[in-house]
């Protein structure tokens, strides 16, 4: 696909996010450029991206790395300025691979991952920008430190390896309402001076830029659903 400035569906949707985000800002008496709009392109192809690329959309999450390594180097060849944000769990035997593609890292979550991490950026001389991941609802599923092991992770990442942490990001669990576990993010944030919260996702994410949110992740109200498996190479 050839670098074009054309309309799409997904087009659409970003603007109409743009000014959502615009308007709960001045609602809330908050700069719009307090926010940043994270647009969640997983299990989208380079082809339904390149809209939003032409439209001036830079910062992009993705949850797999494989995913972002085989769609991703082609489209920062033809746009330059990208932010790329690991949004998904994190294994440390593709910490290097991250640490390489990705601009910012939002989910370290374990001592194990932090040493690998570390030890990638030694080796690269990366220095992606870092979160940790902290699982709000304590789901057994779901990546992330507990709350109350929060302290004991970022003393190790301070104290035990080179990486500086920057903010935190939550996914509030789907049958709760999300305004706690926003309200708890903050005050860990706040707890730990920490600066950046990412949290808010298609169905919340005026709701957290109205706790404190920096960064908000939207995929589906941008893109819509995914139906069909694509493939991520096609540009």
């Amino acid at each position: 696909m050839e670098r074009d400035s054309f309309a799409s569906p997904a087009s659409a949707g970003l603007q109409n996010i743009r000014a959502r985000i615009q308007r709960m800002c001045r609602d809330v008496g908050r700069p719009e450029k307090s926010v940043e709009l994270i647009c969640v392109s997983k299990n989208f192809g380079a082809e339904e991206i390149v809209p939003l690329l032409a439209a001036g959309q830079t910062i992009f999450g993705e949850n797999r790395v494989q995913e972002a390594k085989e769609k991703w180097p082609q489209l920062r060849a033809l746009y330059p300025g990208i932010s790329l944000h690991l949004i998904g769990p994190l294994q440390s035997n593709k910490a290097a691979e991250a640490v390489t593609l990705f601009d910012v890292i939002e989910t370290i979550d374990r001592p194990k991952i932090a040493v690998a991490v570390d030890a990638a950026m030694q080796a690269s001389g990366k220095k992606p920008r870092l979160f940790i991941q902290v699982n709000t609802g304590e789901e057994p599923q779901k990546a992330g430190v507990p709350p109350r092991e929060l302290g004991a992770l970022l003393s190790f990442c301070r104290e035990e390896t080179r990486l500086e942490i920057e903010g935190l990001l939550c996914i509030p669990p789907v049958d709760q309402l999300a305004s706690p576990h926003f309200a708890l993010l903050n005050q860990l944030a706040r707890e730990f001076g920490l600066k950046e919260l990412s949290m808010g996702m298609s169905d919340d994410f005026e709701l957290a830029i109205q706790m404190g949110a920096t960064k908000v992740r939207v995929g589906s109200a941008i893109f819509g659903e995914r139906r069909v498996k694509i493939s991520p190479t096609t540009i």
